[in-house]
């Protein structure tokens, strides 16, 4: 979710579910120890519970990481050993780390022994040849020792090379049953799934075999899905409408746009949430033509909102 789940993304979701855990967009741990780590690691505290997911492969670097996340609040710190595109690959992290467990096991040591934060693995059940049980157990096994006792799997094997990013998200086929495997092996541990869930039954499905469930695009398309899955198995405290959300909406942005921040960056977030419904088109073209000028300012959002029933 690289560019995707930044810091007004994840402000907007929240207001949608309460209860649901957010995960930051990947954050290398060479531009924390480089760049400015604190805008870098910004986040409003209405987002907890928040995870910082973080990529590298360097086990001094990667503590440094965890140690500026827990030092900012962050309520989990979770490595990436799933991104499969070429830009992660040439930095020595994402999934083809799979292909090194000791050297993530490492890592895993040298973060938890700089925090009492949660240190947590994002994975894939395999890489390219890789694609057995075994393969993904001796990951297992690798960072169970070095501490580690929550695995986020995507159930798919990663292709890493002749696929896109995209490509990697669709063409490798699905296998939930492998997923479903490591939690009956591990009981202990706690399995989280990921890959294709897009309804609250396929929550309720997969629940039944596995401890969690992380959702990434089929929230981002369709935002109001977060307040099904809140329904269903959190606090069942929701928005009765979406125009409710639009205007708690309203005074985040008008603080980011006197920070400096541009209306693009915080509306684009929010051109799915009408997905489905009367109105959607003319919220989408309005906000994806008028957004991005330099000047935009709160009078888009408001004049993008008369384009929908008010009901809505």
């Amino acid at each position: 979710m690289m560019d995707w789940t930044d810091r007004h993304c994840r402000y907007f979701m929240r207001l949608l579910s309460p209860s649901v855990r957010l995960y930051t967009e990947m954050v290398t741990a060479q531009a924390l120890h480089h760049g400015d780590s604190a805008k870098l690691l910004q986040y409003d505290d209405c987002e907890h519970p928040v995870a910082l997911q973080i990529g590298g492969s360097d086990p001094g670097l990667m503590a440094e990481a965890a140690r500026k996340g827990a030092d900012e609040g962050y309520d989990e710190i979770n490595i990436n050993v799933g991104c499969p595109s070429d830009r992660v690959q040439s930095g020595q992290f994402g999934a083809c780390l799979m292909a090194s467990p000791g050297l993530v096991a490492d890592c895993v040591r040298a973060m938890k022994a700089v925090t009492d934060v949660p240190v947590t693995i994002k994975t894939r059940i395999g890489i390219d040849d890789f694609d057995d049980y075994e393969f993904l157990q001796r990951f297992i096994d690798t960072n169970i020792d070095a501490g580690c006792d929550t695995f986020v799997v995507h159930a798919r094997k990663a292709l890493l090379q002749g696929l896109s990013p995209k490509e990697n998200r669709n063409v490798p086929p699905l296998n939930y049953d492998r997923v479903y495997r490591v939690k009956e092996d591990y009981p202990n541990l706690t399995i989280i799934l990921n890959g294709g869930v897009v309804s609250v039954d396929d929550c309720r499905r997969h629940l039944e075999q596995v401890d969690g469930v992380m959702i990434g695009r089929q929230v981002y398309h369709r935002p109001w899905f977060l307040t099904e899955l809140e329904e269903a198995f959190g606090t069942g405290q929701v928005p009765s409408t979406r125009f409710e959300v639009i205007g708690k909406m309203l005074p985040y942005v008008e603080y980011e746009l006197a920070s400096g921040a541009f209306l693009k960056h915080i509306t684009r977030h929010m051109l799915g949430l009408y997905a489905g419904q009367p109105g959607a088109r003319a919220w989408r073209r309005y906000l994806s033509e008028n957004a991005h000028r330099f000047d935009a300012g709160i009078d888009v959002l408001e004049k993008a909102l008369e384009k929908l029933p008010r009901a809505a």
